[in-house]
């Protein structure tokens, strides 16, 4: 019996990989705000807003099996030249629209259900230029934590902390093989990601198979996070 996932975010990068895999197998429910990419794969488009609508009001499934919030947003700037607005723009996209979404849909969750959550190895390691986003994604992560054991056993939650991945988001960090290349050498593993090496720890921590995992944030991250070899 197929599976009832919903993906907030899933028309492009990451979202759309992990419905393109996880359509194979469940139903898949894509809330976005549009569905150009989304016409050869087998998904239920749901129009939706993260900023403005409430998934509770669209047609989506009384009960769900897996759950996972891919908006997200990568504003790097100093900290002395960036406005109060951008921290909140950010907090707003990654933190306070996950955390909404999660309040309509907590209830309609089934046992052995699973979500998860995106946020940066930037939580993790300092860097500069990466205030804002890194305070965003930081919510994140306790907020998980914290859900994971209140919603134990019933609904394991799970955070996936990647390093720099090429998509339509980090665009303007790749925008020509020169930065390529230098954000390449930065990594242990010597590339950035791409969107299967985050897509596929996304449907591995669905998959009911995989059962005893909660409360985790997993750097998928090229080595970023836990190596140095510079020296």
């Amino acid at each position: 019996m197929k599976k009832n996932i919903l993906l907030i975010g899933g028309s492009y990068g990451i979202g759309l990989e992990m419905a393109k895999k996880l359509s194979k197998d469940n139903q898949v429910f894509v809330a976005s705000r549009s569905n150009e990419e989304l016409s050869n794969i087998d998904v239920t488009h749901i129009p939706f807003d993260v900023l403005n609508d409430d998934i509770s009001e669209k047609s989506i499934p009384e009960q769900l099996d897996g759950f996972a919030y891919c908006p997200g947003s990568i504003n790097l700037k100093p900290f002395k030249t960036m406005g109060i607005d951008t921290i909140q723009n950010d907090m707003e996209i990654n933190f306070i629209a996950l955390a909404k979404t999660v309040k309509s849909i907590i209830n309609r969750m089934n046992e052995s259900s699973s979500m998860v959550f995106f946020s940066t190895v930037a939580v993790g390691t300092g860097m500069p230029f990466h205030t804002s986003v890194s305070a965003a994604k930081g919510a994140i992560e306790g907020f998980a934590r914290a859900l994971a054991a209140e919603y134990a056993p019933k609904v394991r939650v799970n955070v996936i902390a990647p390093s720099l991945v090429d998509t339509p988001l980090s665009e303007r960090l790749l925008s020509n093989d020169k930065k390529k290349e230098m954000m390449s050498e930065r990594h242990p593993m010597k590339r950035v990601g791409n969107t299967a090496d985050i897509a596929n720890m996304a449907t591995f921590l669905l998959d009911s198979n995989n059962s005893w995992i909660t409360g985790q944030v997993i750097g998928v991250d090229g080595g970023m996070s836990s190596l140095n070899v510079s020296s």
